[in-house]
C-alpha cells in the first residue's frame, strides 16, 4: 500500500525575528549563529498557537487538494509543544476544520513526528480502516527556549505543516524508522514537576536542553544510514531521486548527510529553508515539502526521499513517490 500526497500547506508565525534581533536580548551574533548553523531568521509565535497555525496549514493543504474536510478518516498531528495535554491538537483542528467523520490524535516523536504519523497512515490504509488522512507537524516551540541560552534560543523556530494524503494501490512507500532512548538526554525538556498531597518537587519551570555535539553525531552517522537503508528497499538509487528532503535541523548536517550519500556534489538535491525558518521540529519537513510543492519543484512521479531525526532520539526516513 502506497500514500499519494493530494495537497500540502504551511503556516509560520507573522513575526520574523533576524539573527540580530537576537543579538539584542541574548549574548550572540549574526556572525555566530550563520557560521555554525546556516540559520538567518526564524518566526516566532505573537500569539499564534499550535493549533491556529495547524488550522491554518490544514486548510490551505485541503484547498490544494480540492477535498472537503468531511472525506478526511484520520488526522494525526506530531508536536512536542500542544496547547493543551488534552484534547489533543489534532481533536482541536478536526473541531475547527469541520473533519467530523476524522479519528484524530497527537503523537510525540519531535522532529520526527510528522514522518511517524505518515508511516501511520499508511498502516491505517493497508488495512483499510482509512482511505484519506490529514499529517500536520506543528510546533511553538519558543515556549519551551530558555531565552538567555544562546546554545539553543537561536535554532528554534514556530510554525505548521500538512499534508492530505490518500491510499493508493500502485506507487511507491518505503519508510524506515527507529528509536535510541538510551541517548535521549542529548535533547530533552522536562514537564511541570510532580505536586500532590503526598509529594511535592521543587516548583520551577524548565526548558529544552540540548547537547549539540552529541546530536550532531547521531544526525550524520544515523540518518544516512537511514536513507540508504529505505532507498535499497525500494529499490531506488540516488541518480533516481529528485529530492532529499532533510529535517532542518543545522546546514551543517545538511551538507554532512549529502556528502555521505552524494559524495557532496549533488547539494541541489537537498532544498532548505532553515536559513529563513530555523529549526521548527515536528513541523520542518512538511513546511519543506510544502514550499518545493508550491515552487513548482515537483511533479507527480517524482521521487523524493523525506528523513526527520531528533529528539528521543528518533529517526525516520522515507521513499516514495510525489
Amino acid at each position: 500500500m502506497a500514500l499519494k500526497i493530494l495537497g500540502t500547506g504551511s503556516a509560520l508565525p507573522e513575526k520574523i525575528v533576524t539573527n540580530d534581533d537576537l543579538a539584542q536580548v541574548v549574548d550572540t551574533s549574526d556572525e555566530w549563529i550563520r557560521s555554525r548553523t546556516g540559520i538567518e531568521a526564524r518566526h516566532l509565535s505573537t500569539g499564534e498557537t499550535t493549533t491556529e497555525l495547524s488550522v491554518r496549514a490544514s486548510r490551505l493543504a485541503l484547498e490544494m487538494a480540492g477535498v472537503d474536510a468531511e472525506t478526511i478518516d484520520l488526522i494525526i498531528v506530531g508536536t512536542v509543544s500542544p496547547d493543551t495535554y488534552f484534547p489533543s491538537t489534532a481533536c482541536c483542528v478536526q473541531a475547527a476544520i469541520g473533519a467530523v467523520n476524522a479519528v484524530a490524535f497527537d503523537i510525540n516523536a519531535a522532529c520526527s513526528g510528522f514522518m511517524f504519523g505518515m508511516e501511520i497512515a499508511a498502516s491505517y490504509f493497508s488495512k483499510g480502516s482509512a482511505k484519506r488522512a490529514l499529517i500536520i507537524g506543528a510546533e511553538v516551540l519558543s515556549r519551551v527556549m530558555d531565552w538567555t541560552d544562546r546554545g539553543t534560543c537561536v535554532l528554534f523556530g514556530d510554525g505548521a505543516g500538512a499534508a492530505i494524503v490518500e491510499s493508493r494501490e500502485d506507487g511507491l512507500w518505503e519508510l524506515v524508522q527507529g528509536s535510541d532512548g538510551a541517548k535521549g538526554e542529548a535533547l530533552i525538556c522536562k514537564n511541570r514537576p510532580i505536586q500532590n498531597p503526598y509529594y511535592k518537587e521543587a516548583d520551577k519551570v524548565d526548558y529544552t536542553h540540548m547537547d549539540g555535539q552529541a546530536v550532531f553525531k547521531f544526525a550524520v552517522r544515523t540518518v544516512p544510514a537511514a536513507i540508504k537503508q529505505a532507498m535499497e528497499k525500494a529499490g531506488v538509487e540516488d541518480g533516481d531521486v529528485k529530492y532529499y528532503l532533510l529535517h532542518q535541523a543545522n546546514i551543517r548536517i545538511i551538507e554532512s548527510v549529502a556528502k555521505r550519500l552524494t559524495g557532496g556534489d549533488s547539494l541541489e538535491k537537498f532544498p532548505t529553508i532553515l536559513q529563513k525558518c530555523g529549526n521548527i521540529s515536528a513541523g520542518s519537513v512538511p513546511i519543506l515539502l510544502d514550499y518545493a510543492n508550491r515552487e513548482g519543484m515537483l511533479s507527480e512521479g517524482d521521487k523524493i526521499v523525506m528523513a526527520g531525526f531528533g529528539a528521543g532520539l528518533t529517526w525516520a526516513a522515507a521513499v516514495m513517490e510525489f
